[in-house]
């Protein structure tokens, strides 16, 4: 069998290659996956991925399926109960952005009737198709994720830095930053369109 060509982060790692071949830069729209993916952003900031990634069910577990609704209503006790929990990253102010966060993001729905509107206007619909040649070169911010910082920030926002959010925006798609010589590359780019 012949070897995929894979970005070079993912590889060796079947995890990560699962990650990267099925979710990663696939452009997403719904409001729910990309909220899981926020906070999954959120608390990989000063970590790496794979870290959080080997902990996402437990994530999934306990913050209830990534309901926001739920989230936001999270009591002193639940966030207590949270910060005991071994298979999570225990950060005590990444637990309560989190709660934040949810109560923004709902926020920004009643505002824009969804928040995949409201962040996807930032790319004016449509994914941004980079040519990177070896993903050490690719960008860690852009003035867009610059941008998009600054405005959840405005909105209340915690842990939304632009390297956050540039990793946010390359995860759910807003911009393919695959390799181009990665087999993934091209078949992103036919989903953007």
């Amino acid at each position: 069998m012949k070897k995929l060509n894979r970005c070079g982060w993912c590889e060796g790692d079947a995890l990560y290659e699962a990650y990267h071949d099925n979710e990663w830069g696939v452009p997403v729209y719904d409001d729910d996956t990309i909220f899981e993916f926020l906070i999954l952003e959120t608390f990989q900031a000063g970590l790496s991925w794979i870290t959080v990634l080997r902990k996402r069910e437990n994530f999934r577990e306990a913050f209830d399926d990534f309901d926001y609704k739920k989230i936001a209503n999270y009591s002193e006790e639940k966030i207590q109960e949270l910060l005991q929990n071994p298979g999570i990253i225990r950060n005590k102010l990444k637990i309560r952005a989190t709660v934040t966060n949810a109560k923004a993001f709902m926020e920004v729905q009643k505002e824009f009737s969804s928040f995949s509107k409201y962040i996807w206007d930032f790319v004016d619909g449509d994914p941004i198709q980079n040519e990177v040649e070896d993903y050490k070169n690719a960008p860690a911010t852009t003035a867009i994720s610059d941008k998009l910082s600054k405005d959840l920030k405005k909105k209340g926002f915690k842990f939304v830095g632009s390297t956050v959010l540039y990793a946010h925006m390359q995860a759910t798609g807003m911009v393919n930053d695959h390799e181009i010589s990665c087999f993934r590359h091209s078949e992103v780019k036919e989903l953007g369109k």
